[in-house]
């Protein structure tokens, strides 16, 4: 197990430090001087120059790269252009809520996914699998989006038992909190259930059709029981495949979903940084994310190696 982590944890390791220098590198090449930007288009060119000095930006390029990577190894992702306050402040201001969000959704999607999947595929080619699955293709084929106008029309307009937007913050109490983020939740959890329940269906039936189960159901044992006992976790390595992805997009892809809602999240963080040309957070933001997403998929290959015991002893 030991060596099955370390190799894990260098791959880890060399996945970031790539995906560093390839986050610098497409920023730095995009078009736009983010001190032409802040001082305005009648700014002379020496006063354009000289906030550039003043922000680092004139330096070489690879001693950016190793002054920004630095940075972030500290925790220091340096200050933002817009906002003039350091970009960690911003990070967690936002993370308090992109964070819940994800969690919540990802939550709700297992919650909603696992339990039609086995039922679609216990029943493989009835009445109730047929239904199931066409649920499953309408979430998989209709845009989050549409989902989330649709919740606010019925929930908040209609019904108006949530609010259709904005956060109030954490400091006006839970249940609040909790109550702007349900209808962006239920949005986001939707299309990634259908993805996971025709993933965890698709797993279960080729499970299904192995000699052990065959065997298990030979010695008399309820088909519920081999079903949750045997087929279930034997078919878990694909869904975590597909959860960590899902974790990961939640957290990294929620800017539709903030914007309809209006919520101050790392999404729309990024959105608005990208629009006002601020390089330091775009660049710290996305490898916050992408150091995220690394760390989930290392999790779900350990996680693996548990369900899996099969997966060591081949290391």
């Amino acid at each position: 197990m030991t060596a099955y982590l370390l190799k894990r944890l260098t791959i880890a390791i060399a996945t970031l430090v790539l995906a560093s220098m390839v986050v610098f590198a497409v920023l730095e090449i995009l078009p736009g001087d983010p001190a032409r930007l802040m001082l305005g288009m009648n700014a002379s060119a020496d006063q354009v120059d000289l906030l550039r000095n003043q922000m680092g930006l004139n330096a070489p390029l690879p001693w950016r790269y190793l002054h920004w990577a630095g940075g972030l190894l500290s925790l220091d992702f340096g200050r933002s252009y817009t906002y003039s306050v350091p970009v960690i402040d911003l990070v967690r201001e936002r993370l308090a809520v992109s964070l819940p969000l994800a969690l919540i959704a990802l939550a709700l999607s297992t919650i909603i996914a696992i339990p039609v999947g086995l039922f679609s595929a216990s029943r493989r080619g009835r009445a109730g699998d047929t239904v199931a699955m066409g649920a499953a293709q309408l979430g998989v084929a209709v845009p989050n989006f549409w989902f989330a106008l649709m919740l606010i029309y019925v929930f908040a307009v209609w019904l108006r038992l949530v609010p259709a937007g904005g956060f109030p913050g954490w400091g006006a109490g839970p249940w609040p909190a909790l109550k702007s983020l349900l209808l962006p939740a239920v949005a986001l959890a939707l299309p990634q259930a259908a993805i996971l329940a025709r993933v965890t269906r698709s797993a279960l039936i080729e499970v299904l059709n192995e000699d052990y189960i065959r065997t298990a159901r030979a010695k008399g044992l309820p088909y519920r029981a081999v079903l949750w006992r045997h087929a279930l976790r034997n078919a878990m390595i694909p869904v975590l495949t597909i959860l960590g992805l899902q974790f990961a997009f939640l957290l990294a892809g929620t800017i539709i979903i903030e914007n309809v809602f209006y919520l101050p999240g790392l999404g729309r963080l990024v959105f608005q940084a990208i629009t006002q040309r601020d390089l330091i957070v775009v660049e710290s933001v996305v490898m916050l994310l992408v150091a995220a997403v690394i760390a989930v998929n290392l999790l779900v290959d350990l996680s693996y190696a548990v369900v899996d015991p099969r997966l060591r002893s081949r290391q």
